[in-house]
């Protein structure tokens, strides 16, 4: 937790908020890569791309 209050402070501090929606982006990526990954959820992630 101590990133995610750091990485605020900083896009708060040096007016950076344009780099919340690309974190959230691959956030969310790397979410779906994981849950992919398992052969049970892979034909349900394949029918959405």
């Amino acid at each position: 937790m101590d990133f995610l209050k750091d990485f605020y402070k900083y896009m708060r501090v040096n007016k950076k908020y344009w780099l919340l929606p690309i974190v959230v982006t691959m956030m969310l990526l790397g979410g779906l890569i994981l849950v992919s990954s398992q052969s049970v959820v892979a034909p349900f992630i394949y029918t959405l791309f």
